[in-house]
C-alpha cells in the first residue's frame, strides 16, 4: 500500500514559500551578509614566525590584496606548556596556547571598527626522533594559527553580518 498523499504533496509545495523566507541566508554568496569584506581586507604584515602562518590562513580565506577598504591588525602571544612525562622524568607531551588579539578598521577615516581577543590551543607529541619533534611541533603552530583564523573570520563574519554596509 503506498503512502502517498496528494494533499501532503499539496501542502508542502504551498509551504515551499514560506520556508524559502525564513531568514536564512549564505554568508559567502554573491549577496551574502558578509561578502562584502571578501578581497577588501588588507592584513597587516607579520612579523614572526606565527604571525606569518596566521596571515597566511587570513590571506587564502580573505582574499591577499593590497589595498580595500579594512584593514585588519593582529597580534599573537603563544605560550609552550610540558604537560606529560614518562617516568624518567623526559617531557612527552607539548600544549601550545595562543592568545590573538585583533582589530579591524576603516582604511579611510582609521576608524577601529571592531575588536577581539582569542584563545586556544593545541599539543604535540614530543616521544619520537628530534626530527620527528621539530615536525610535530612546527604542524602544531600551524594547525593552531588555522583554529585561530577561523575564529577571527567567524568573529569578522558575524559582525559584517550585523554591520552589512
Amino acid at each position: 500500500m503506498s503512502s502517498y498523499n496528494r494533499r501532503h504533496f499539496l501542502m508542502l509545495t504551498a509551504a515551499s514559500p514560506a520556508l524559502a523566507a525564513c531568514g536564512f541566508e549564505p554568508t559567502y554568496g554573491a549577496k551574502g551578509a558578509s561578502s562584502h569584506l571578501l578581497n577588501q581586507v588588507v592584513v597587516d604584515a607579520p612579523s614572526t614566525n606565527e604571525t606569518y602562518l596566521l596571515v597566511r590562513e587570513l590571506e587564502d580565506r580573505l582574499g591577499r590584496v593590497s589595498e580595500g577598504k579594512y584593514g585588519l591588525t593582529t597580534s599573537v602571544e603563544t605560550d609552550e606548556q610540558s604537560v606529560g612525562r614518562t617516568v624518567e622524568g623526559v617531557t612527552s607531551r607539548y600544549d601550545i596556547v595562543a592568545d590573538v588579539t585583533y582589530a579591524l578598521r576603516d582604511m579611510t577615516s582609521g576608524e577601529v571598527l571592531t575588536t577581539g581577543k582569542l584563545r586556544n590551543y593545541v599539543g604535540y607529541s614530543a616521544t619520537g626522533t628530534s626530527v620527528a619533534t621539530l615536525a610535530a611541533q612546527d604542524d602544531a603552530y600551524a594547525r593552531l594559527m588555522s583554529i585561530l583564523t577561523d575564529q577571527i573570520v567567524a568573529e569578522l563574519w558575524a559582525w559584517s553580518a550585523q554591520n552589512a554596509s
